[in-house]
């Protein structure tokens, strides 16, 4: 108790005192209300705009739900069926299928010699005679090429 009354003693405890620290204090409470009212004043146009975003909101989500349910009924597979049926497409099944003759591959080494059937029924045209045979270089032997010519390259993609 002792160490307090010196410091009690020190303090000013005078009207002037006590009056000047209630002015500052109604100063701050008068500055903080000035600031909340300020603050409302400038945001009161929030509140409306708030409203009518949360009702555009409610509005698009109710047109993305229809949007959504109509995706699902044009997907459909029986409807995508009997469109295309009203629209004169046939099933693969029942229509009518063209194929043509498979012609031979040309003898390796020989790039040039298309496969036409000309050249594909030489036989029919001289039973006796030889097929010619490919001119080979005394020099050097053909090589192969690094990738035949009738090679047909796949790129598979798992989804």
């Amino acid at each position: 108790m002792s160490a307090l009354r010196p410091r009690v003693r020190s303090l000013d405890l005078t009207e002037a005192t006590w009056r000047g620290r209630a002015v500052r204090y109604v100063l701050i409470y008068l500055a903080l209300a000035l600031a909340l009212v300020g603050a409302r004043y400038f945001t009161q146009d929030i509140r409306p705009a708030l409203r009518a975003v949360q009702e555009r909101e409610a509005t698009l989500l109710t047109q993305r739900n229809d949007l959504a349910v109509q995706v699902q009924t044009l997907e459909n597979p029986q409807r995508i069926r009997d469109w295309a049926f009203a629209n004169g497409m046939v099933r693969f099944a029942e229509a009518p299928k063209e194929s043509q003759a498979i012609l031979p591959l040309p003898p390796p080494g020989r790039k040039d010699a298309a496969a036409t059937p000309e050249s594909a029924a030489p036989e029919s045209a001289a039973p006796d005679s030889d097929p010619p045979a490919p001119p080979v270089s005394p020099v050097q032997p053909p090589r192969p090429p690094a990738q035949p010519d009738n090679t047909v390259e796949v790129r598979t993609q798992w989804r």
